[in-house]
């Protein structure tokens, strides 16, 4: 797959997930990137305007917030924390994606970091004020979108937030699809299993022809 087509794109997801390896081929959408983060098909080269807008009108207050981006990809939503006064750490499976991000922003002051999210340091553990989750779970089969959201909600620390953004889907509906959306029953595991309080959620769709369903949620750990 030299080049992004969507159909050889499932396939190779799918080959993955079937060896139980779901992580593995991550690295390969980069690698075939060739050093220009503009050809990372899934890359919006724009912080999600959603968590721009929460932010801007929640701020934390508290001197040098900790905040972690989850699959940082190239990039944009860690720099754009970053730029709003937090103290970012942006880790990523795929250490070509790392490599991009550190090429894209050589003078950043974002830890970027090559971690796995099922390994993370000890020290990450209800460490940061922000927690920013976008389309990590929805890319994952079966028990690992659970490890994955029990490992992202594990990352907030007391009074701090997870804020969350994917696709969504109706309950027992695209089945197959990859990625797979979140359904209401499986985001809703963030309060019902990892006990964070729901602040806000939203329901939408994107501007994209045709458009597609997403969630917007925000979470709080307040025990």
């Amino acid at each position: 797959m030299e080049i992004f087509d969507p159909i050889e794109y499932k396939q190779m997801v799918k080959e993955y997930q079937d060896n139980d390896k779901p992580l593995d081929w991550f690295d390969t959408i980069y690698k075939i990137a060739n050093g220009d983060y503009k050809k990372v098909f899934w890359a919006d080269l724009e912080p999600n305007p959603y968590l721009m807008d929460w932010i801007k009108n929640h701020p934390i207050k508290k001197q040098n917030p900790k905040a972690i981006v989850v699959g940082c990809g190239v990039g944009d939503d860690a720099q754009a924390l970053s730029q709003l006064g937090f103290e970012v750490t942006a880790f990523d499976i795929a250490p070509t994606a790392i490599e991009l991000c550190k090429k894209r922003y050589p003078n950043s002051k974002v830890n970027y970091l090559v971690a796995n999210l099922f390994e993370y340091d000890n020290s990450w553990f209800q460490n940061f004020d922000l927690v920013y989750e976008c389309n990590t779970i929805q890319v994952l089969p079966g028990v690992y979108r659970t490890k994955a959201r029990v490992a992202i909600s594990n990352l907030v620390c007391k009074n701090g937030y997870a804020l969350v953004s994917c696709r969504s889907r109706e309950k027992s509906r695209q089945k197959d699809d990859i990625p797979l959306p979140l359904d209401k029953d499986e985001i809703d595991q963030f309060v019902l299993s990892d006990k964070l309080k729901e602040i806000s959620f939203l329901a939408y769709d994107d501007e994209q022809v045709p458009s597609v369903p997403h969630f917007f949620a925000v979470y709080k750990r307040v025990l």
